[in-house]
């Protein structure tokens, strides 16, 4: 399809220039912060099988005491630790599992007498410490019942030679991890493993959650067509076979990459249709974005070429930029800004990501991802970055930010980190293979090898 260029350009302010990439951190936290202040989130519940990844939408208390009661860590004798002082052995009174209630019509524990107890279990009456089985010896010996003339064989303890024991060891004192009505949990956090395995400790079976926010996805350029819905990787080899669209085209990857990472980011994407390169088709699908959407990633269109009309059509809707550019590769050209309300419509955030498919993801990563999860309703959330020693050096010019792609191996003490070959920020491979990015600060012209560097993971 032949570009439109009959239509007029909207007049198009002074060029706002770059920023660097800690302004542009700092730009995204700021309009993080007014959304999680100025938004009233709506809520859901779902159970705790549906919960992970969710935002937590209230706040979690304690039901009870955590441990509701002096909690045994060690398989082994609950004793009085003062009874071990004078080396007399123990007498094996009772057994007591984990579960198991101790009984009302049961004496406490008394001098010269040990209970045989569970990892798990209370701690009963009267004993103040467990030894551990693992230190403990135990001997056999009679005791008389009552009868001179009767004796029954009974099991004694001692510790080993050189063991000692204080009051407390190996016991987990009642409400030391809690106390009933404690808040355990504030909203605003994202829920993991640990959040829902304390929720279930506390007896709740669904959480009050915040709706996921939905995210339009648009990608612009006449190039763009969708993957072949009769192409499927059998792992044969499909090069002889020709390619079904022309040379001149490519697949719409971007769209598909950003949904990705937004279902995984915790929202909703709703992928449209690749924008034709002309004002009245992008101009249409931006206001389908914004309708659909508290949030638009537009893909392509946003550098300075003669058909790049994303910036042009934002400015005819009366679109504020926050940043129009970042001193960082690859994603130079990435732009971030808000539309005001129109129409019933509330005000919508966007980002203008660069095309070139690594530029898109790596910008997501670093900016995208902030705001999203302020829409979710998460608070104090940070990129997710590790440390891990350079493999080889790298040499790098002053005055960007660099996200170089690399791979990390994490099987020793000591992660290491290799750089990947590649051939910039459109080779898709080259980024598949990699786990991660390495992160060269702005001024930095050597990183040298052995150096402990910052890497931003997949």
């Amino acid at each position: 399809m032949q570009k439109n260029q009959s239509l007029s350009r909207p007049s198009y302010p002074a060029q706002i220039p770059p920023v660097s990439f800690a302004e542009a951190c700092s730009i995204l936290a700021a309009q993080s912060a007014a959304i999680l202040a100025a938004h009233t989130f709506k809520t859901q519940s779902h159970t705790l099988a549906q919960a992970l990844g969710r935002v937590l939408a209230a706040p979690l208390f304690a039901d009870r005491d955590q441990p509701p009661f002096p909690r045994v860590t060690r398989d082994g004798f609950a004793v009085r630790a003062e009874d071990l002082a004078n080396g007399t052995p123990l007498r094996i009174v009772y057994q007591l599992r984990a579960g198991e209630p101790w009984l009302s019509e049961r004496s406490p524990l008394g001098p010269g007498e040990a209970i045989e107890i569970m990892t798990g279990a209370c701690l009963p009456p009267g004993a103040n410490a467990v030894l551990m089985v693992e230190h403990v010896q135990q001997v056999s010996g009679t005791e008389r019942n009552g009868d001179a003339h009767r004796t029954q064989q009974q099991r004694f303890i001692l510790p080993q030679i050189g063991r000692s024991l204080n009051a407390g060891e190996n016991v987990v004192p009642q409400g030391s991890e809690a106390r009933q009505g404690d808040r355990l949990l504030e909203p605003g956090k994202r829920l993991g493993p640990e959040q829902i395995a304390l929720a279930a400790a506390c007896g709740f079976s669904s959480l009050a959650v915040g709706i996921q926010p939905k995210v339009a996805i648009l990608a612009t350029g006449d190039e763009l067509v969708e993957p072949s819905a009769s192409k499927e990787n059998s792992g044969t080899d499909v090069s002889k076979q020709g390619s079904p669209i022309p040379s001149h085209q490519i697949y719409n990857s971007n769209s598909y990459a950003l949904a990705a990472l937004v279902h995984q980011a915790g929202g909703i994407p709703l992928r449209q249709r690749p924008a034709l390169d002309r004002l009245d088709d992008l101009a249409a699908c931006i206001r389908r974005g914004l309708k659909s959407a508290p949030l638009l990633l537009l893909t392509g269109g946003v550098s300075m070429g003669k058909f790049d009309f994303v910036k042009d059509v934002l400015v005819g809707m009366g679109a504020e930029f926050f940043f129009s550019g970042v001193r960082m590769q690859p994603g130079k050209p990435v732009t971030f800004g808000r539309v005001p309300a129109s129409k019933g419509r509330p005000e919508r955030y966007f980002f203008g990501l660069p095309g070139n498919p690594v530029s898109a993801m790596v910008t997501f990563r670093v900016f995208v991802q902030t705001l999203l999860a302020a829409l979710a309703g998460e608070r104090h959330w940070q990129p997710r970055t590790a440390l891990a020693k350079l493999a080889t050096a790298i040499h790098s010019k002053p005055g960007l930010t660099r996200f170089l792609a690399a791979h990390q191996d994490s099987s020793q003490p000591t992660p290491t980190v290799s750089p990947i070959q590649t051939q910039g920020s459109g080779d898709l491979a080259a980024n598949a293979r990699a786990n991660c990015y390495v992160v060269v600060p702005d001024g930095c012209t050597v990183l040298e090898a052995d150096q402990i560097v910052q890497v931003l993971p997949h």
